[in-house]
């Protein structure tokens, strides 16, 4: 897979402008990871799973955790918290015409306040985004990882 272009040098500011609106999260560092991860195998964004997977490996996510992401609903290794991120995170992934149920609403009030919530679809709403950029320009895997000091975890 050849990379079109490099998007985030073409257009450093935009680059960097969503960059710092992506990392001024405050939500739990390991469930943003799980929701970046669940985003980007629906999506299908190899560069994001790729990078988001290291990132959680060197933040001490058990690997088997990891493997049971996409399988999270049949899963015992996820909290109630996590389960309802990762709901939502399917459900603004994957928008349909229905838009986000009233059950789902409530899964996800019993599991975080409002401000978390608002975070926490701020927080899909960026991963996707990155995801549709990295599979736009086809950013190959493992090829930023210098960069981001993923080449510490070890899992290349």
């Amino acid at each position: 897979m050849n990379q079109r272009l490099d998007y985030a040098r073409l257009g450093a500011d935009l680059f960097q402008r969503y960059l710092a609106f992506s990392q001024a999260f405050h939500m739990d560092h390991g469930l943003a990871l799980l929701v970046d991860i669940r985003a980007s195998q629906l999506n299908g964004c190899a560069f994001c799973l790729d990078m988001h997977v290291k990132q959680a490996r060197m933040h001490g996510e058990r690997e088997l955790r990891l493997h049971h992401v996409a399988v999270w609903r049949e899963s015992p290794l996820f909290t109630a918290r996590e389960r309802a991120a990762l709901a939502w995170t399917e459900a603004l992934t994957r928008l349909g015409p229905e838009g986000l149920s009233d059950e789902l609403y409530e899964l996800g009030r019993a599991e975080f306040t409002e401000a978390e919530l608002a975070e926490l679809a701020f927080r899909i709403t960026a991963i996707n985004g990155w995801n549709r950029l990295s599979i736009a320009f086809r950013t190959a895997p493992g090829s930023k990882d210098k960069v981001y000091g993923l080449d510490k975890a070890g899992l290349a």
